[in-house]
């Protein structure tokens, strides 16, 4: 059975000071909560700092980038050797806003992605279509572009390939107030597997697919509740710790039954 994941993406907020207060309030009030993954992505600066203070607790490190080589001459950037050191699982590879702001291609993400799994890392590989692809119909090609450009002909081994994310975050949705409706999201969740089946075959049983896109308290259940979406790629509602609490919550008492 899959393990049902709520992954909290803070973007570029948050101080190191402002981290370390979240996490002293959040602990407790996620300290009830078991059998959901809940995974903090801070900025780089405060990994280290979250590192120590979630140690023997059941919250997991990630980070929201990573260059894909181990190390060299590359300014500004962060290796995956660097994350594992810091204690870092899972890796936002592929983020819409990595694609767009700071045009990061396809050829570039599968990099990432054969890296992540190369030094121990999980990937969590961001797929999604924006507005005139979604209007156009295209979303179905989109995807399976991007998922088979960073996938195709990789053999990370069954192990690795079980701990591979694939979040749908349709660009249209993220940061608008305006998330794709659960049903919508569902038939994506279910296309994006038929694609997994085909890339790595009964390995892609093992996968989880979230969805990411204005999830907060109010809609998160539509789409968890659905049987191919395994939880949620979470933004701007992450950076309260009520409201991730509430939302690891629902997530948790909903997959009990």
């Amino acid at each position: 059975m899959r393990i049902p994941m709520v992954i909290a993406n803070w973007k570029m907020y948050k101080t190191v000071s402002e981290a370390v207060d979240f996490f002293n309030r959040f602990s407790n009030e996620v300290e009830d909560i078991s059998g959901v993954e809940t995974v903090i992505c801070p900025p780089f600066v405060s990994l280290a700092d979250l590192s120590r203070l979630l140690t023997n607790t059941s919250l997991i490190l990630g980070a929201q980038n990573m260059h894909w080589e181990k190390e060299g001459a590359y300014t500004g950037e962060i290796s995956p050797l660097m994350l594992r050191e810091l204690g870092v699982k899972y890796v936002i590879i592929g983020h819409s806003e990595r694609r767009n702001f700071f045009g990061e291609s396809d050829r570039v993400v599968r990099k990432k992605v054969e890296s992540a799994f190369a030094y121990g890392l999980f990937p969590i590989l961001c797929i999604g279509e924006n507005w005139e692809q979604f209007n156009n119909g295209e979303t179905q090609q989109v995807l399976k572009e991007q998922l088979f450009s960073a996938l195709e002909e990789l053999n990370p081994g069954r192990e690795m390939m079980s701990r591979l994310v694939v979040a749908y975050e349709p660009v249209w949705a993220i940061g608008t107030g305006t998330p794709a409706t659960g049903e919508a999201a569902s038939k994506v969740a279910g296309y994006i597997r038929e694609l997994l089946r085909k890339l790595w075959g009964e390995a892609a049983e093992e996968i989880r697919i979230l969805y990411g896109g204005s999830v907060n308290p109010g809609n998160i259940l539509e789409f968890t509740g659905k049987p191919d979406i395994d939880g949620a790629l979470i933004g701007g509602s992450s950076l309260k710790e009520k409201l991730l609490a509430e939302m690891a919550r629902a997530v948790f008492h909903e997959r009990r039954g």
